[in-house]
Order: structure tokens, then C-alpha cells, then sequence
């Protein structure tokens, strides 16, 4: 799985375990539905993480436990490169 997709079910996950559709999630964490939704349906292909810590504290969760699922256990995604320029 990428981190995306990961992270695209972890967000379907938050709002199916409080019992709510993602439009109420998006009410309750005061990030437009658009915004959302767009990432959700690949219209947008990255989220930021203010987003995510929106999305969390409307969830009243914290990102460390975003992150602390079986989704992340074993994220397979290319494009996760950290380059260290020397200066």
C-alpha cells in the first residue's frame, strides 16, 4: 500500500468508526469538504499535514495516532525519498 492510499482509508476509517459521513468529519474538523473530498477521489494528490492535524483534532485524536494504525505498518511508496544536500 502507498502512503497515500494509506492515508486516503485511514480519513474513510475516521469518519466510519464515529459513525458520520465524511461531509460531517470535514464540518467537525473545519476543513472545507472540497478539500476532502478532492484528496479522497484523487482529484488532489497530497494532503498537507495542518490538514491532517485539522482532520485529527476534529476526530479528537492526535496525529501521532493517525499514524500509530496497521495502515502505516508497511508503506511500499517510491516516491518517499529524503534527499540531504550538503552544503
Amino acid at each position: 500500500m502507498t502512503l497515500t492510499n494509506a492515508v486516503k482509508q485511514r480519513i474513510i476509517n475516521l469518519a466510519t468508526s464515529q459513525g458520520i459521513k465524511i461531509h460531517k468529519l470535514a464540518l467537525n474538523s473545519g476543513v472545507p469538504y472540497s478539500t476532502i473530498s478532492s484528496f479522497l477521489n484523487g482529484k488532489c494528490t497530497s494532503i498537507t499535514l495542518t490538514t491532517l492535524l485539522h482532520i485529527c483534532e476534529g476526530s479528537n485524536i492526535t496525529l501521532k495516532d493517525f499514524f500509530d494504525d496497521e495502515l502505516f505498518k508497511n508503506i511500499s511508496d517510491s516516491s518517499l525519498k529524503i534527499s540531504i544536500e550538503k552544503e
